[in-house]
């Protein structure tokens, strides 16, 4: 097999339809950098869930009779939950916060950027509270089974529940992207295999020449299916240039202030570099079955 003719079949079927082998390249290019873009809010999503694990804290709230008489913590109620909560397994530090350390506290995160909210936050308005850090967050079963009605609690909080719903929203972002890409995947499996059909069509004579002076099936039909391989790494390579592009162009000014506060974790370079040959395989592999599947069905010289 002559591969020089090969490749010249290529670059002539490539160049005679040239709108639809652009159409192609652009749509296999934006289903991929959909699909990557989904890859990567995947890894993101994994990294940042791991970064608000670690800062998950078990929150326990007081009554408010325990919160009014007791702000150091000093009498038996209050004293005794401190004692045993230390004691428990799997707890790694308990915080004990009054009324007015609790306002403080929520002055320092909640309305850290808004002061004229927090000057309106009241000095009784939250409950006195332990902040208990666990070594496994998945433990909280084990305290909220063993605190949640014990005198002088009113209730207790898992922010592992709030991170898990923060992640819903990631994992929605997630399959929005998928969900596009597989629409566009499947605009660039049409295009593929109508390319492949006209290909075929334009050179059915050359074709049947061929056939006729003993080229075998697999031999006239190799081009056609080069033709859509070719125009599916060109797309593929569009498709990883861009996720890089915009990683480093807008996505990182977007979210510098995020990344600054520890908020997400950030998307890398590598990490982008992690998922191209990803996308290179699968818009090969779909080009590559696409055009066979084709040739076979549609095409019978």
């Amino acid at each position: 097999m002559r591969a020089s003719f090969i490749f010249g079949e290529v670059l002539t079927g490539l160049r005679r339809n040239i709108t639809m082998t652009v159409a192609m390249i652009l749509t296999t290019a934006i289903s991929l950098a959909l699909f990557g873009s989904g890859l990567l809010v995947v890894q993101m999503a994994g990294k940042t869930q791991q970064i608000f694990l670690d800062r998950v804290e078990v929150q326990i709230f007081l009554t408010d009779d325990v919160s009014v008489s007791d702000p150091g913590c000093t009498q038996e109620i209050c004293k005794n939950l401190r004692a045993d909560l230390e004691n428990t397994d799997s707890v790694v530090s308990v915080q004990f916060l009054n009324r007015d350390d609790a306002v403080t506290d929520a002055k320092e995160r909640v309305f850290k950027d808004q002061p004229e909210l927090a000057s309106m936050v009241s000095p009784d308005a939250l409950p006195a509270s332990f902040k208990v850090k666990l070594s496994d967050p998945d433990r909280f079963g084990v305290v909220n089974d063993t605190f949640a009605s014990r005198p002088g609690v009113e209730s207790v909080l898992n922010q592992k529940d709030l991170v898990e719903r923060l992640f819903s929203v990631l994992g929605g972002i997630r399959n929005a992207a998928f969900a596009i890409a597989v629409v566009q995947a499947l605009a660039a499996i049409l295009l593929i295999a109508n390319m492949v059909q006209i290909a075929a069509f334009t050179r059915r004579a050359e074709v049947g020449i061929m056939r006729l002076v003993g080229a075998t099936r697999w031999y006239t039909q190799l081009p056609f299916l080069l033709e859509a391989v070719a125009a599916a790494l060109v797309g593929a390579v569009l498709a990883v240039v861009g996720l890089f592009t915009a990683k480093n162009l807008f996505v990182d000014d977007m979210l510098t202030d995020v990344y600054d506060a520890n908020i997400v974790a950030r998307i890398s370079n590598s990490d982008v570099l992690l998922v191209s040959p990803f996308l290179v395989l699968v818009g090969v592999g779909m080009a590559a079955v696409t055009a066979y599947v084709t040739l076979r069905l549609y095409v019978r010289e």
